[in-house]
C-alpha cells in the first residue's frame, strides 16, 4: 500500500495546515497534512499510515505537505541488510558498557532535565530549548500508539540517553532521541539508532523508520549514513 486511498481508513480525514516557519530549510515556509480524528489514530492504523510517509508529534499524525517543496524524504532500514560501516562497529563497540531498559511512557524528572540540557547545548534558539514540562510532555509521552520509552545508563547509574520509538506491524518507528551533549566521545545519537536496529533485528522486524531525510539540512543529512536504506519517492519505496 502507498496511497492514502488504499488504506484502511474510511472514517479518517485529512485536513492541510497554514503555512508556518520550516525548522530545518532557512526561511523556507512549511505546511502538513494531518489525519484527523486523532483519537482514531490506532496502531493498526499508525502502521499503516507510517508506510505512506506519516510521522507522529504527541497524538497527531502528520506528513510534509508543503508549497512547491519536497525535499521532507520518509527514509527507512531494513534492518537484515544493514551493514554497518567501521566507523559504526567502532561507536558500537565504544558503547556496549551502557545498560538499556525499555518501560512504558512517563514522566521523570531526570528524563526532563536531560531533554533540557541537550536541547539548550544542541538545538539552542530552535523554540524547543524553552520547553516547559506540559510541552515537553505533549510532545513525547502523549501517544495513541504502542510507544516505548528506552533509557540508557551507566554502568555507575548516569542518565545518558533516552529513546522514544512506536512499535508498528513489521517494523519499529523511532520518534526522537535525547542524550547527554558533553558524550562527545561516544557519538550517542548513533548509537541510539543502532541500538534499535539491533532490536529491531531481536524481535524480526522488518524496517526501521527513522522519519525525514532532508539533505540539504546538515540535522537531518546523518540518517543516509545507514547502509543500505530505502526512501519513499513518488509513493513507491526505493532501495538506495
Amino acid at each position: 500500500m502507498s496511497h492514502l486511498k488504499d488504506l484502511p481508513v474510511v472514517s479518517l480525514q485529512f485536513y492541510v495546515t497554514a503555512p508556518y516557519p520550516c525548522s530545518y530549510l532557512g526561511q523556507h515556509k512549511a505546511r502538513s497534512q494531518v489525519a484527523t480524528p486523532n483519537h482514531l489514530v490506532n496502531a493498526q492504523i499508525y502502521s499503516d499510515l507510517v508506510q505512506v510517509g506519516f510521522r507522529r508529534s504527541g497524538v497527531f499524525a502528520y506528513r510534509p505537505y508543503c508549497d512547491g517543496c519536497k525535499s521532507c524524504i520518509p527514509l527507512r532500514i531494513p534492518v537484515d541488510e544493514f551493514d554497518p560501516s567501521r566507523s559504526q562497529r567502532r561507536i558500537w563497540k565504544r558503547n556496549t558498557d551502557l545498560q538499556a531498559k525499555i518501560s512504558e511512557l512517563k514522566f521523570h524528572d531526570e528524563h526532563y532535565a536531560l531533554y533540557q540540557h541537550y536541547q539548550s547545548e544542541r538545538h539552542a534558539g530552535g523554540g524547543m530549548d524553552h520547553d516547559s514540562r506540559e510541552q515537553y510532555a505533549q510532545f513525547l509521552l502523549q501517544s495513541r500508539v504502542d510507544s516505548r520509552l528506552i533509557e540508557f545508563r551507566s554502568p555507575s547509574g548516569e542518565l545518558k540517553m533516552v529513546s522514544i520509538v512506536d512499535m508498528l506491524n513489521s517494523g519499529m518507528s523511532s520518534v526522537y532521541t535525547f542524550y547527554d551533549p558533553q558524550e562527545t566521545r561516544r557519538s550517542l545519537g548513533t548509537f541510539g539508532i543502532l541500538w534499535q536496529i539491533d532490536l529491531c533485528q531481536q524481535l524480526s522486524l522488518a524496517h526501521l523508520y527513522l522519519g525525514y531525510w532532508i539533505e540539504e539540512s546538515p540535522k537531518m543529512a546523518y540518517k543516509s549514513m545507514f547502509q543500505p536504506h530505502e526512501t519513499l519517492e513518488n509513493g513507491i519505496w526505493i532501495r538506495r
